[in-house]
């Protein structure tokens, strides 16, 4: 039976010359980011930015949630993904980072579909449940700090509709969650998370080994 296929350079390389189809402007907004201090450790992996968009678009998504903007790289692909009407509310801590993703935005024609709140996440998060009720997203995309996972999940949970998706970002934590010595309050954070959504029944799940680890969680009717 095959097993994981390690992902070494040369096979990440062919990988990306069959499958990405990173276009120039996503491209400009990677480097600009990974100029940034810590941005390549930060910014979604270009072939992750592609999967979020097929997501949005498999799942028919109208409206979709994103908990952490960052420089706005995936909040760029998710956005394009959507249909002219459709809206993303996407959120942050601070609006340093997110004025860079701005302008590219403009420039995809796509910023009317965006909307950036800045503010702790779980103030954001119950404000969107007292003025949009439960279940009122279709897709959501949790990437922010991981000491509060479990805590952006269940909020999540709440305000997605039933048979939506929920994609986490950084479940393997740079392979940290499977070293015991790792105790820091990121790694416990998304171990705790993955320990709960193991066990979950009000979800279907599936963690992929791609990137820095990916979950996918799609809440049952």
């Amino acid at each position: 039976m095959a097993q994981q296929v390690a992902t070494t350079e040369q096979l990440l390389g062919y990988i990306r010359s069959v499958s990405l189809r990173e276009d120039p402007l996503l491209a400009e907004l990677r480097e600009e980011t990974g100029a940034l201090p810590g941005g390549e450790a930060m910014q979604v992996m270009a072939e992750e930015g592609q999967l979020l968009a097929l997501l949005v678009q498999l799942t028919g998504a109208r409206t979709v949630l994103e908990i952490g903007t960052y420089t706005g790289y995936s909040t760029l692909c998710l956005a394009r993904a959507l249909p002219p009407t459709g809206t993303l509310v996407t959120c942050d801590i601070t609006d340093r980072w997110p004025v860079i993703g701005l302008p590219f935005w403009e420039q995809a024609e796509v910023a009317d579909r965006i909307e950036l709140r800045i503010g702790e996440a779980v103030e954001t998060l119950a404000k969107l449940g007292a003025e949009r009720g439960p279940e009122s997203f279709d897709l959501v995309f949790i990437d922010a700090d991981k000491a509060n996972y479990v805590r952006y999940y269940e909020d999540s949970l709440a305000l997605l509709r039933p048979g939506g998706l929920i994609v986490v970002d950084n479940t393997l934590f740079f392979g940290r969650v499977a070293d015991p010595d790792a105790q820091d309050s990121d790694t416990c954070g998304v171990r705790e998370l993955n320990a709960a959504m193991h066990t979950d029944e009000r979800v279907d799940i599936s963690l992929l080994a791609m990137a820095d680890g990916i979950t996918l969680v799609r809440k049952r009717p």
